[in-house]
């Protein structure tokens, strides 16, 4: 007899229908499983034959054949364990599904309990998608699987109580819609940062627009202090924009059954020994790296000089495109990467080039090839350059606080609140073409400035259009309908320092 169990599986971040086709037949006693199975779905015949004896069931003496349809596409992880064992029972009459539009996922233990498993958030949203009604899913996963607002989610603890379900012995209840509470901004706070108020500008320009921004100073001066508050002011999240971040945190593993949905901004901080696959993702079996996991957030590199120049390089078409493309032998997958790039460095290999003490002892071949692994187009996609100078006596012994990251916060909310109703672009730093066109149209004055700054500074046509973006944010924070010359000469301050022009 074949009895046939709805499933899902993950392809990259999306989820997709599986089929685990279960066929209980004569000849001697074999447990096979088909469909291109990793070695993880292989083992699932050992879990279930140890869940099906330990639950006081009968495993079946006879030829068992689980296909996992569609067979073309590779089946991983431990999340069939449930399906196959729902399936085998199923098949051997040893229960009855009269419920239509079932699927069932999940890892069992030996003795029959269910334990969660990664990506439920995507793999409900393809449930939502297929028209299933019923997704039967490990007691941990039930609210991050109901934030799909699909099909009724069925928590369950173990084998014996999904039995008593289906005779409708005890019957489950479905799990309640998981609600978000009040958002919670914990973290540290620009009040406590004295000084730098150059760099905060910065930052919130950057926070205001998505614009990428990198810190040059030496050490000591507060770079990654800085960076790190910045998760503070970033504008609130859409519901659209947490379930996207969610979904590549749930495929990851990363996400929790008290606090199922990604509601804060993800701040990324990677070692800078990290490999190019770590940074951008990979692997026999793709998964997501560094900067997916930043989607919708920030990705700070701190001592970005100390990076290897490969995995600097793979940040390139990420930061222009939005997502970057694995490709493998057995496919190819796309994941999503629209993050801000914040990174701070020294100027040189001791920190202290150019400062006015002397400290740097660096020749100029040093600090040459120091600076050798940041190629000019990495450059050229940041849009904010800024110096951060070490603090004297008097600012650092100061007791008096500055602005709070509440405060800030709430500006960076207006403007962002402003741009996504202006264009389709989430925030300025996303404009195309046509929206560079329409709302950063320069005046007469403007563009006499712009022309003199273009041949003085080398600019290039995709660092002409990021001015324009920024300036765009400035005259934004300033509640300016027009980008007017002040506008644009804030933008233009901002650009590199000569000594990463050379």
């Amino acid at each position: 007899m074949v009895c046939s169990i709805p499933s899902l599986g993950l392809h990259g971040v999306s989820g997709y229908p599986v089929t685990a086709e279960c066929d209980l037949s004569g000849g001697l006693p074999a447990f096979t499983i088909v469909g291109l199975p990793d070695a993880a779905v292989t083992e699932a015949r050992e879990r279930v034959r140890s869940a099906i004896k330990n639950c006081g069931f009968a495993f079946p003496v006879s030829r068992i054949t689980v296909n996992l349809a569609p067979a073309h596409l590779k089946k991983v992880g431990t999340l069939y364990d449930l399906p196959i064992l729902v399936g085998i029972l199923a098949a051997g009459g040893q229960i009855r599904l009269t419920q239509p539009g079932c699927a069932f996922l999940g890892e069992l233990s030996l003795s029959g309990q269910l334990r969660p498993c990664a990506g439920m958030l995507p793999m409900a949203l393809a449930a939502k998608q297929a028209g299933i009604r019923s997704l039967f899913v490990p007691e941990e996963n039930a609210a991050e699987a109901t934030l799909a607002q699909g099909p009724a989610v069925y928590p369950v603890r173990d084998v014996a109580q999904l039995a008593r379900h289906l005779t409708g012995e005890e019957p489950i209840s479905p799990a309640p819609p998981w609600q978000p509470g009040a958002a919670v901004h914990a973290g540290p706070d620009f009040a406590e940062v004295k000084g730098q108020e150059q760099v905060k500008r910065a930052l919130e320009i950057a926070a205001a627009g998505g614009h990428n921004v990198l810190m040059s100073g030496p050490p000591g001066s507060g770079k990654s202090m800085l960076a790190r508050r910045l998760p503070g002011i970033l504008p609130d999240m859409t519901l659209a924009e947490s379930l996207e971040t969610t979904q590549i945190h749930s495929v990851m593993g990363l996400t929790s059954s008290r606090c199922p949905l990604v509601e804060t901004r993800p701040f990324r901080s990677p070692h800078h020994t990290i490999s190019p696959m770590g940074m951008a993702g990979g692997g026999s079996n793709p998964r997501p790296g560094e900067i997916s996991l930043a989607h919708n957030g920030v990705l700070f590199l701190d001592e970005l000089p100390e990076f290897p120049k490969e995995v600097l390089e793979v940040l390139r078409q990420p930061l222009e495109d939005g997502e970057v493309q694995i490709s493998r032998a057995a496919g190819s997958v796309a994941y999503p990467s629209r993050f801000m790039l914040v990174c701070a460095m020294n100027p040189c290999k001791c920190g202290w080039y150019g400062h006015p003490s002397g400290r740097c002892h660096c020749s100029d071949a040093e600090v040459k090839r120091y600076l050798s692994r940041l190629s000019g187009p990495l450059l050229d996609r940041i849009d904010l350059f800024v110096q951060v100078d070490a603090l004297d006596f008097e600012e650092l012994s100061t007791r008096q606080n500055g602005e709070s990251s509440d405060q800030i916060r709430q500006r960076v909310n207006r403007v962002r609140t402003l741009q996504s109703n202006r264009s389709e672009a989430s925030c300025n730093a996303h404009m195309g073409p046509s929206e560079l066109d329409r709302f950063c149209a320069l005046d007469e004055d403007c563009l006499t400035l712009m022309r003199g700054a273009f041949a003085r500074m080398g600019l290039t046509a995709r660092s002409y259009d990021r001015i324009l973006r920024v300036a765009r944010t400035i005259a934004d924070l300033d509640e300016s309908e027009a980008i007017r010359p002040g506008h644009l000469a804030e933008a233009l301050q901002f650009r590199p320092p000569e000594y990463l022009r050379r």
